[in-house]
C-alpha cells in the first residue's frame, strides 16, 4: 500500500503536493525526498508482518533516521497512518533496517504524534524530529501529553536513552545481502574481547546491561562507502546478466564497474559471498570460537544468537523476512527435500568455505514462521589421538576403544545434544583396519566420509530420509548386500534404532557396527532404545560397548553384559575428580569384552597387551603432534612387550568371566 498523504493533511495542510512544503523542511536543498510505502511481504514465512519501505535514493538525508531529522519526520508521519513491524530505508544500494526497539520507538512516536496533534501541534512536530526529547518533555508535564506518552508506550520504549540516536540503531548492509548488521555496539556496552577472522571480518565481544553478552560482527562490507555500495549493486546486475557464469563471474562483474581507488578484491569477495555463498553467516561459520547459531521465529523480531566458547550471546546480525525466505529456498534446492507447510521441518548440510555446517529449519505450522539452527562442523577430521590431546579421553581408554573397533565391536556413542558424539564416532573410523569397507548411513552428512576416502580407504555413504532416499532399514539391507565391512549409523533416533540392531544381529560375525544416540547415562540409553524405540532387550544385549560423553568429555565407558536375557552395564572407565580412570574390572580379568577381543589362539592377557600397545601408540602420536589423520595412521611405535606382559601378570592366563 502506498503512503497516504492524507495523514499529512490531518497534521496541518489541505493541499500537500510535495514533502518540501512541510514545516520542518528548511529549504529545497535539505528537504527530505523519501518516498515511504507500506508493504506486506508474501512468501517469506512471516507473511503477517507489515514493512514500511522507504525509497531514499533521491533524498539528501539518505534515509538515515538517526542522522537526519527530516527523514525521521517523514517516517514518523507515515506511521501516524498505520503501524509497521519493520521500517526499512534504502539509498544507493545500502539498506537500513529498523527493527526491535528501534521499530517500537518509531511506531510509538507515530501513535503519539497522531493523538497529541489534536491538543498541541508543537509537541507533535517535536516527536517527529526527536522522539526521546518529546517523551522527556511529555513525562515532565502533567495532563494529556503525559497520558498519551504512557498509553502509546513512547515513554516505556525510550526509557533510559539519552538521545534518539541511542534508540534508532539501524542494521545496515548492501541491498544485495540477505542479512543486516548493526554498526554500533549496544549503549554503555563494555568491550571485553576482540579478534579477527580469516574472512576479513572483526569480532568484538561486549558486556552490557543485558543478561547476554553481545557478539558484534564487523564484516568487510561495513567499510564500504556509499559509492562502493552503489557500484556493488551495479555489479550484481551485471552478474545476473553474465552469459558465461561460473566461479569467475563475480570478478568480471566487479571489474566492469570498478572505479579508480576501489578495492576490487574486497568488492569481489563481498559480491561472491552474498550471491554465491551465505553472506554474513560465512563469517560466523568461520569463527572457531562459535559452535552454534540460531535464528528464532519470527526472524524479523529476533537477532541471530551464537554460542561462543560455550556461552550463548546476542549478535548485531538480523535476517529480514525476504532474507529468511531466500535461505529457506536455497536449503530446499541444496537438500532436494520439501520444506513448506506440508513438510514444516528440514535437516540439511551447507557446504561453506569454513567447512560443513548442519542446519535444522522449521516453518509454520511447526513454528511461528521460519526459524533456523546452525551447527558448525570441524573442518578437520578428528582422530582418537586428537581427542586425547584435548582431554576428551585418556590414552589408555582410547587404546581400549581402538582395539575394540579394530576387532569388530558393536557399540553406541551416547550423550546429550552438543556432547561431541558425532566427532567421537568419526574418530573411531580411523581405527578400522585400512582394508575394511565402511558403510556410513546418515540422514544428514556429518561423518568424515570424504576424508576417509581421500586417505585411500573404502568408505561409502548411504543417505537415508523420507523422500526418494531409502529408509534406514532399507539402507542397512543395502549395506549388507554391498558386502562385508563396518556399518556405521549416525544419529539414531527412530527407525534407525531398529536398523542399527538389525545390523548388530545379522552382522555380529566379527564386523564392527557403530552408532550414536541421545542418552545421559547407560541406563538412559537402554531405556531409550528398549522403551522409546521398541527394540527388544534381547536385541539390545547385542551391544558390546557404550561410550558416554558430556560437554566433549568421555564420562563412562561401559560394557554391556547379557545376564539371562537382560542387558546390564559394567563400567570399565569412569570420570571422577581425578579424570577418566579405570574401574579395575579389566585388571581383575573380569571384562567379557576384553576376553571377546582375543583373536583365535590368544588369551585375555594377549588382549590386554594389544590394548596397552595401542595406548602407547596413541600417547606417542599426541606427544609428537601426529594427531591429524594423515600423520596419525602412519605412526609406528615399538613397545616393550616384556614390560607390558609383566604389568599384566596375575591375569596372564585369565579368561573373561
Amino acid at each position: 500500500m502506498t503512503f497516504d498523504r492524507s495523514a499529512l493533511s490531518r497534521l496541518g495542510g489541505d493541499s500537500l503536493p510535495s514533502l518540501r512544503s512541510l514545516p520542518w523542511a528548511e529549504d529545497d536543498a535539505s528537504a527530505c525526498r523519501c518516498d515511504p510505502t507500506f508493504r506486506e511481504p508474501v512468501g517469506t514465512g512471516v507473511d503477517d508482518r507489515v514493512v514500511l519501505a522507504v525509497d531514499a535514493d533521491k533524498c539528501p538525508g539518505r534515509g538515515d533516521l538517526a542522522a537526519s531529522p527530516d527523514c525521521l519526520a517523514t517516517v514518523i508521519t507515515a506511521l501516524t497512518d498505520r503501524d509497521a513491524d519493520i521500517v526499512r530505508t534504502h539509498h544507493g544500494g545500502r539498506e537500513r533496517t529498523y527493527a526491535g526497539r528501534a521499530a517500537a520507538c518509531l511506531i510509538a512516536a507515530g501513535r503519539f504524534c497522531e493523538q497529541v496533534a489534536f491538543h498541541e501541534s508543537r509537541l507533535a512536530d517535536r516527536v517527529r524530529r526527536d522522539p526521546v526529547a518529546a517523551a522527556r518533555e511529555a513525562d515532565g508535564r502533567a495532563g494529556v501529553p503525559k497520558r498519551i506518552a504512557a498509553e502509546t508506550a513512547l515513554s516505556e520504549v525510550v526509557a533510559g536513552a539519552d538521545t534518539t540516536g541511542d534508540v534508532l540503531r539501524a542494521h545496515t548492509g548492501p541491498q544485495i545481502a540477505a542479512t543486516r548488521v548493526a554498526s554500533e555496539p549496544p549503549p554503555r556496552a563494555v568491550l571485553v574481547d576482540r579478534w579477527d577472522l580469516d574472512t576479513g571480518a572483526t569480532v568484538r565481544l561486549y558486556e552490557g546491561e543485558k543478561t547476554l553478552r553481545t557478539y558484534h560482527l564487523t564484516p568487510p562490507a561495513a567499510g564500504l562507502d556509499d559509492e562502493a555500495i552503489a557500484r556493488l549493486a551495479a555489479a550484481k546486475d551485471r552478474l545476473l546478466d553474465d552469459p558465461v557464469g561460473g566461479d569467475r563471474a563475480p570478478g568480471r562483474a566487479v571489474r566492469a564497474i570498478a572505479a579508480e581507488g576501489d578495492s576490487v578484491s574486497t568488492l569481489v569477495d563481498v559480491l561472491r559471498r552474498h550471491t554465491r555463498g551465505y553472506g554474513v553467516f560465512e563469517h560466523v561459520f568461520a569463527d572457531d570460537r562459535v559452535s552454534d547459531a540460531t535464528l528464532t521465529a519470527p526472524v524479523s523480531e529476533n537477532p541471530l544468537r551464537v554460542v561462543v566458547d560455550g556461552e550463548r550471546c546476542r549478535t548485531n546480525v538480523r535476517l529480514p523476512p525476504e532474507g529468511a525466505a531466500t535461505l529457506a529456498s536455497r536449503l530446499r534446492r541444496t537438500s532436494g527435500r520439501g520444506f513448506s507447510r506440508a513438510s514444516p521441518t528440514l535437516d540439511a548440510t551447507l557446504e561453506t568455505e569454513a567447512g560443513r555446517v548442519r542446519v535444522a529449519a522449521t516453518t509454520a505450522p511447526a513454528s511461528d514462521g521460519l526459524a533456523f539452527a546452525f551447527r558448525r562442523g570441524d573442518p578437520d577430521a578428528w582422530t582418537l589421538a586428537r581427542l586425547v590431546s584435548v582431554g576428551t579421553v585418556t590414552a589408555d581408554a582410547a587404546g581400549l576403544l581402538s582395539v575394540a573397533v579394530e576387532r569388530g565391536v558393536t557399540g553406541l556413542v551416547a550423550g546429550g545434544r552438543g556432547a561431541g558424539k558425532t566427532t567421537a564416532l568419526g574418530s573411531l573410523l580411523w581405527e578400522l583396519p585400512p582394508k575394511t569397507r565402511s558403510i556410513l548411513i546418515e540422514d544428514t552428512p556429518e561423518l568424515p566420509a570424504a576424508a576417509v576416502a581421500a586417505a585411500g580407504r573404502d568408505a561409502q555413504r548411504l543417505r537415508v530420509g523420507d523422500g526418494a532416499e531409502p529408509s534406514p532399514s532399507e539402507a542397512v539391507r543395502t549395506a549388507l548386500r554391498l558386502g562385508g565391512g563396518a556399518i556405521v549409523v549416525g544419529e539414531v533416533r527412530g527407525e534407525e534404532a531398529r536398523a542399527l540392531y538389525e545390523a548388530m544381529r545379522v552382522g555380529a560375525t566379527g564386523e564392527t557396527v557403530l552408532g550414536t544416540i541421545h542418552g545421559e547415562d547407560p541406563s538412559a540409553v537402554r531405556e531409550r532404545v528398549v522403551t522409546d524405540l521398541g527394540v527388544p532387550v534381547s536385541s539390545f544385549a547385542a551391544t558390546d560397548l557404550v561410550v558416554l560423553l558430556d560437554d566433549h568429555e568421555v564420562t563412562v565407558i561401559a560394557e554391556v553384559v547379557d545376564r539371562d536375557g537382560d542387558a546390564t552395564f559394567e563400567p570399565l572407565y569412569e570420570r571422577t575428580g581425578s579424570g577418566l580412570v579405570p574401574t579395575g574390572r579389566i585388571d581383575r580379568g573380569e571384562s567379557r569384552l576384553v576376553g571377546r577381543l582375543a583373536a583365535p589362539g590368544e588369551s585375555y592377557a594377549d588382549s590386554r597387551t594389544a590394548i596397552r600397545r595401542r595406548a602407547e601408540r596413541i600417547r606417542t602420536a599426541v606427544r609428537t603432534g601426529c594427531v591429524s589423520p594423515d600423520r596419525y595412521v602412519d605412526i609406528d611405535v615399538e613397545v616393550d612387550v616384556e614390560s607390558t606382559d609383566r604389568d599384566a601378570s596375575g591375569v596372564s592366563g585369565g579368561t573373561a568371566r
